[in-house]
């Protein structure tokens, strides 16, 4: 049974995807990931060996949909400043259906940590291609070509969203930022809550208990501005050491500006 959180991202998903003018490709697959029984399953296990077993945060069914809200506002402020996808660059495919690995990535990314943390975006990728396949051949029953080329592009943006393996496309380097962003105190709620003794991953659930807030907005020199809210210093453990790593290991880094709050004082600009 889905938590309310999830119930509530997955109708924060559905009006995004609607408010940006996505294709229906765009909902279909949405719902397709959405109410999927075994990508549920997956992540639910996944979560439970994350923060039961290695006392890491959140990597759960609220996290993929996190990350696949914050790349889609991405994709959305992309798509106004009128930049073209790798897919589209490449004739490939067009905007829509770079919206489609990502939707794809974000929400399969983490399937590895059902495995362990180790190699855990490489886990993800084998993992995760069966549902690939069976999902885009809901959305593309006719077109064979279209379906490697995005199962291809998903599992770039799977296998490198830690930011540790080089990428080379634009929907790759979304998701990195995409989940990098996801960062707030409510993703380290409850492993701090388990947490008896000081663990292995505590650094990440102190530092991302400090976050109040991230925000994704138009930019104002380039297309994707973010701003970290944060109550407390511990907070940029989050930004420097994990969020700034991956957009600066990203494709998508030049069409990125990042800002940084502590408590009510003035922005710091990172990039």
């Amino acid at each position: 049974m889905r938590s309310q959180k999830e119930s509530f991202l997955d109708v924060k998903l559905r009006e995004t995807i609607k408010s940006m003018g996505f294709s229906r490709r765009v909902a279909a697959m949405g719902e397709l990931l959405s109410e999927d029984a075994e990508i549920q399953a997956v992540q639910e296990y996944a979560n439970s060996v994350s923060i039961k077993r290695l006392g890491y945060n959140d990597h759960g069914p609220v996290h993929a949909r996190t990350v696949a809200l914050n790349g889609l506002v991405m994709m959305g402020l992309l798509k106004q400043a009128a930049i073209k996808t790798t897919l589209e660059l490449e004739e490939c495919g067009d905007f829509d259906d770079s919206v489609i690995a990502v939707l794809l990535a974000a929400f399969l990314h983490d399937f590895g940590m059902s495995v362990g943390r180790q190699d855990h975006e490489l886990h993800s990728a084998y993992l995760a291609r069966p549902i690939i396949d069976r999902l885009l051949l809901r959305v593309y029953p006719q077109d064979l070509p279209k379906r490697v080329i995005l199962r291809s592009l998903s599992l770039e943006g799977i296998s490198g969203h830690m930011g540790t393996r080089a990428i080379h496309s634009l929907e790759a380097g979304v998701i990195q930022i995409a989940d990098g962003c996801d960062m707030t105190k409510g993703r380290a709620r409850i492993p701090l809550a388990l947490a008896g003794s000081p663990r292995v991953g505590d650094i990440h659930q102190y530092s991302a208990n400090a976050i109040e807030e991230v925000r994704l907005l138009p930019g104002r020199e380039k297309p994707i501005h973010i701003e970290v809210f944060m109550a407390s210093e511990v907070g940029l453990f989050q930004v420097e050491e994990v969020l700034l790593g991956k957009i600066s290991a990203s494709a998508a880094k030049s069409q990125v500006e990042l800002f940084a709050v502590v408590g009510g004082g003035a922005p710091k600009q990172y990039l």
